[in-house]
């Protein structure tokens, strides 16, 4: 018990560092996020979840050391369909670059958050309820169809059931007010249209995180490895945000990819009392779905370098709460939008 509480002692420590690391160094400045800096970024997170992972096969055996892979593979290949859903918010919202990483780095804190609740509740019900694996492993089958017929579905922005929720019980600003998410208004407290992007990259992170997490349950019901997995994934995200934003248009077939594999890890749950996939077989059959995803993407894609094309395809994925686009909503836009919001951040 003791090794237990230190393990989660010492990993939140860890966290807690790097954290206030980024809060209190690269996060200090509003500044633009280069390629260069993003990818050295995305290296070094990724490094230090290979130096755990070599840490839980020394400790706890290369059985563990499978499992904490396949989930932060899976964790890792799911975050991309955030990505997509940062970028196309981001692009509707039209969010000056260099208040990007404020959002995203008070996103990621409340995704660990999120995520660290979930975990547990759906630890705690696996090990009461067996039989709630199998309502998991539907839900991620349903999910992953669900993802192939969005592939090409451009979401009605406009109507989106969280941003006119927000919209309809907060006063709002005009315009963005540098990296401020509230400001004082003649003695009354405005949401800035940052905060509200904050918001809905918040709740997209939920809705998601219902479809990784039991996806990771598939692999493991160890709640500090689903945890430790799903944490090294989301400390990289903003990074890989960075490293991708430019590039996003030509990872289209991805998409296909990762519902494959919320499909092939939910009927891996489905079958678990019938046949145990070994967890070196799920974990290379992620690989090979995600990257001959992104291999067939590159080739498909080589000629679709056109801004006209990359803009195209950052608008089209599905964006939780948003209807699609021709199902029959309304797209009239109200005239104090927050997407008419310039991208200069001054109000009009």
């Amino acid at each position: 018990m003791d090794q237990i509480v230190l393990m989660w002692a010492g990993f939140a420590v860890f966290v807690g560092v790097l954290l206030a690391f980024d809060l209190g160094v690269f996060s200090k400045k509003s500044h633009v996020i280069s390629g260069r800096e993003a990818l050295m970024r995305c290296a070094a997170y990724s490094t230090l979840a290979m130096i755990f992972a070599a840490g839980v096969f020394h400790f706890q055996g290369s059985q563990k050391g499978l499992e904490f892979l396949t989930g932060y593979l899976i964790e890792y290949s799911l975050s991309v369909d955030n990505i997509f859903v940062i970028a196309l918010i981001f692009t509707h919202f039209a969010v000056p670059p260099q208040y990007q990483h404020r959002v995203l780095f008070w996103g990621i804190l409340g995704a660990l958050v999120m995520r660290g609740v979930l975990i547990v509740a759906g630890t705690a019900l696996i090990q009461e309820f067996h039989w709630i694996i199998y309502i998991f492993g539907a839900f991620l089958i349903f999910s992953g169809i669900k993802m192939l017929m969005s592939v090409d579905d451009e979401p009605d922005m406009e109507n989106n059931r969280i941003v006119k929720f927000v919209r309809s019980r907060f006063r709002m600003t005009d315009g963005y007010e540098g990296q401020k998410f509230f400001v004082m208004r003649d003695g009354v407290r405005m949401m800035t249209p940052l905060f509200l992007v904050l918001i809905l990259i918040e709740f997209t992170d939920l809705v998601f995180a219902v479809d990784s997490i039991p996806a990771v349950f598939s692999v493991t019901t160890d709640p500090f490895i689903v945890w430790t997995s799903n944490v090294f994934a989301i400390l990289g995200l903003r990074a890989l945000y960075f490293a991708l934003a430019s590039v996003i248009h030509r990872f289209h077939y991805l998409k296909y990819g990762l519902s494959l594999v919320l499909v092939v890890v939910g009927a891996k749950m489905m079958l678990v009392d019938i046949y145990k996939m070994p967890t070196a077989v799920a974990l290379g059959i992620t690989a090979v779905l995600v990257g001959g995803s992104i291999v067939f993407s590159m080739l498909k894609t080589r000629a679709d370098a056109a801004p006209e094309a990359a803009d195209g395809e950052a608008r089209r994925w599905w964006v939780p709460g948003s209807p699609a686009k021709g199902a029959g909503a309304s797209t009239a836009a109200s005239s104090g939008d927050a997407a008419a919001v310039p991208s200069d951040g001054k109000g009009q």
